[in-house]
């Protein structure tokens, strides 16, 4: 007979993604932060798709992250929870309808490459017909629509901070 567990598998476990960027730490952290708007691929990762004029990312404990539309609407993607810079910052994500985390760690490897973690959490707030629903991509969190995501985001965030680096 097995010896008795009290550790129960997540059911609904984060997303965890990482990449190496060619690049220093201060550079990609900045190019996330400040740059967000000209390399995120808001087709189809936003609200507002073709709408968006711009997008914010409000640099300090409690700012927003936010699309702005071309007739001036904003919708919040979520506020910062957590900001430590250039190591990372953690965020509400408020585009799954019941808020979930986005937590995103920037560590150097080398003077010229940063190791950058993320990791999605907070899945198990939301419910199971939540989970099966469409975000950008079709399948919801239970589809791996989240997990390709941000496999697509880190790939165009990693392209930016290395071209913008050379």
């Amino acid at each position: 007979m097995a010896p008795e567990s009290n550790v129960s598998e997540l059911r609904r476990p984060p997303i965890r993604q990482s990449t190496i960027v060619r690049s220093s730490v201060e550079h990609t952290f900045e190019v996330f932060v400040r740059e967000i708007g000209s390399w995120w691929p808001l087709q189809p990762f936003s609200i507002g798709k073709d709408r968006i004029r711009e997008v914010t990312f409000e640099r300090t404990l409690g700012g927003r992250v936010f699309e702005t539309w071309d007739d001036g609407t904003i919708r919040e993607w979520g506020r910062v929870l957590h900001w430590k810079p250039p190591s990372g910052f953690a965020m509400t994500w408020n585009v799954t309808g019941t808020p979930t985390e986005v937590e995103l760690r920037f560590t150097s490897e080398d003077v010229d490459s940063t190791r950058v973690d993320l990791e999605h959490r907070g899945w198990e707030k939301l419910t199971e017909a939540q989970l099966t629903e469409a975000c950008a991509l079709p399948g919801g969190y239970l589809g791996g629509s989240f997990n390709e995501g941000w496999t697509r985001i880190l790939a165009q965030l990693t392209s930016a901070a290395e071209e913008g680096h050379r």
